[in-house]
């Protein structure tokens, strides 16, 4: 499916833009805020791109290297450097069979620039020696390769922040009120996660890598077994079983979900190509993946468009952000906004490649409540109405159709997990349980 994919061109505003349309006093055309409203809209795919942001890309380039730095690392020496940096994970770093490696912090509103400037530093990149580093072992490592990270993590984060807020209060213009700004300011905090998708051979290593049990003769079945899971793309469960979850797509990084806070903000991700050496020692010698282009020439971020019944595959500028609505958005807008449902795709014969991406999570107070009056059935029940969609189109398309009910089986509907009166932090709870608890639909069962 992924080289007939059709590609989604991100509608894209300028920083500046977004400023001055989030200004009270802003004169500037309603064609952008339009634009805006029908991209973010239950018309439109529920993404677009924010560019040319001051600052950005240096960040960018220099913090997301580290995320796969990190990954690798031994389990010792990744936690001193996490604890150092004030930096947690929601992933089980000590699983070697994760596809995904997650850095987390909390991020403040409060904080502003005070908090990046809280560790004396000549700069965001002052201490960084990226150009002569050697990646090994963290004794091998230059003293200065994590220096910044904290600093760089929060200037980067609370950066999508406010951008965030901007597209919040614009929004709120055009729908009436300040439901969704208010909401994001009552949280104080929003979640940023640094993360790693790792390539096969970041797999391999890992769990070469990892605590040997067993006999040495298991071990090795259970290696070569692993190693062929891993070329053919498979998804693997924490004890190395293959997950086919959805056999139309069983090549992803990521399965099929919604966010569901309020927005989600992604840098257009990062591609390292690794040296193609399967061997714990020498993957290690040599682990500071080369940086290059997208393989397709887009973020392999695919959503799917309700609308238009289609699976789209995400292109953004080169280093743009990518806003997307969250179901949180969808409820408090009373269906003004429409959450996007994607998930992130493996480059198919690039088993060397990894995609290194940071990401921000806006949402509501743990205490918002949730109201469903005047909320559009259409979103509180999606499948039905998908699904007589799905029919209209069988015949021209059969292909897609299948891949609308395979993805239906795996992602719970809103009227599965969204009561009325319900708060967020209920919601949030129910909806973890139903994708990822012991008899969710995406459990490891």
């Amino acid at each position: 499916m992924e080289e007939g994919s059709e590609i989604l061109q991100l509608y894209e505003i300028q920083y500046s833009d977004l400023l001055l349309l989030s200004s009270s006093s802003s004169s500037c055309s309603h064609y952008q805020e339009k634009m805006i409203m029908e991209n973010l809209g239950p018309t439109g795919p529920g993404l677009l791109a924010i560019t040319n942001v001051p600052d950005a890309s240096l960040l960018r380039r220099k913090l997301l290297p580290l995320a796969r730095k990190l990954a690798l690392l031994s389990p010792d020496d990744r936690k001193r450097i996490l604890r150092d940096h004030n930096l947690g994970s929601d992933v089980p770093l000590k699983n070697p069979d994760r596809n995904v490696s997650s850095f987390a912090m909390q991020l403040k509103y409060a904080q502003g620039t005070e908090a990046i400037e809280s560790k004396p530093s000549d700069g965001v990149g002052s201490h960084l020696n990226l150009e002569n580093e050697t990646m090994g072992r963290i004794s091998d490592i230059e003293a200065d390769v994590f220096d910044n990270l904290e600093n760089m993590f929060k200037a980067l984060g609370l950066c999508m922040m406010e951008i965030g807020l901007c597209l919040a209060r614009i929004c709120d213009t055009a729908i009436g009120g300040n439901e969704l700004e208010q909401s994001l300011l009552e949280s104080c905090a929003a979640k940023g996660r640094l993360i790693h998708y790792h390539s096969m051979v970041d797999s391999l290593v890992l769990r070469e890598s990892g605590p040997k049990k067993g006999s040495s003769k298991r071990n090795a079945n259970n290696h070569a077994r692993s190693k062929e899971n891993l070329l053919k793309g498979a998804n693997l469960d924490t004890n190395g079983n293959e997950v086919r979850l959805c056999e139309i797509h069983p090549n992803l990084w990521q399965q099929w979900h919604y966010d569901y806070g309020i927005f989600t903000l992604l840098t257009d991700p990062m591609f390292l190509l690794s040296s193609h050496r399967t061997t714990v020692k020498s993957e290690f010698s040599n682990s500071s993946g080369q940086e290059c282009a997208s393989p397709s020439g887009h973020s392999y971020l695919q959503v799917f468009h309700p609308n238009k019944n289609k699976v789209l595959m995400v292109k953004a500028s080169p280093e743009s952000f990518i806003v997307q609505v969250g179901e949180s958005a969808d409820i408090l807008s009373k269906g003004k906004l429409r959450s996007t449902l994607h998930c992130v795709r493996r480059p198919a014969r690039f088993e060397n490649l990894s995609r290194e991406t940071f990401v921000v999570f806006l949402q509501p107070a743990w205490s918002k409540t949730f109201s469903i009056s005047d909320y559009p059935m259409e979103h509180y029940n999606p499948s039905v109405h998908h699904l007589e969609q799905a029919e209209e189109h069988y015949f021209a398309d059969q292909d897609q159709n299948a891949l609308t009910q395979e993805i239906q089986k795996i992602v719970p509907p809103l009227s599965a997990r969204l009561k009325d009166g319900m708060t967020f932090a209920e919601f949030s709870r129910e909806t973890t349980k139903q994708y990822y608890g012991s008899s969710g639909l995406q459990s490891n069962k």
